[in-house]
């Protein structure tokens, strides 16, 4: 029986290479972890971009809509409201003139036949259309 050869140096040298290999393994995790780091960074710098730019619009609008200039224009332009000494006119329709009424139409129902819905249940609607005016 042959006795394995042991020494202090290789075992060493076995140590050093296993230790080196956990360091290696343990600073790519931490690269990996810098990257996803610097990606949720620059998310959260781009909704903050966003969010301030959100902020200031509505400050304006804000500071804008409690101006009395631009209260009072609001509601001459979209409040439909008058301002003294304007005379309101409301258009009113003529007086004999009864509306017609517009009738309804009644949608008509398509029969198909059972291979044409199989076959529009297979392909688009165009193509269809293409494969039934062939004769």
């Amino acid at each position: 029986m042959k006795r394995i050869y042991f020494s202090w140096k290789y075992a060493l040298i076995i140590a050093g290479v296993l230790l080196s290999l956990r360091f290696v393994m343990a600073f790519n995790q931490r690269i990996n972890e810098m990257h996803r780091l610097a990606a949720q960074s620059t998310r959260v710098a781009a909704t903050l971009n966003q969010l301030t730019q959100e902020s200031i619009s509505l400050s304006t609008q804000i500071a804008l809509a409690t101006l009395p200039a631009g209260v009072e224009q609001w509601a001459y332009e979209k409040g439909h409201m008058a301002r003294p000494g304007d005379k309101v006119i409301i258009p009113l329709p003529p007086g004999g003139a009864t509306p017609i009424p517009t009738p309804t139409p009644v949608p008509q129902q398509i029969v198909l036949s059972n291979w044409k819905v199989w076959l529009l249940l297979f392909v688009d609607e165009a193509k269809a259309q293409d494969l039934l005016s062939q004769p």
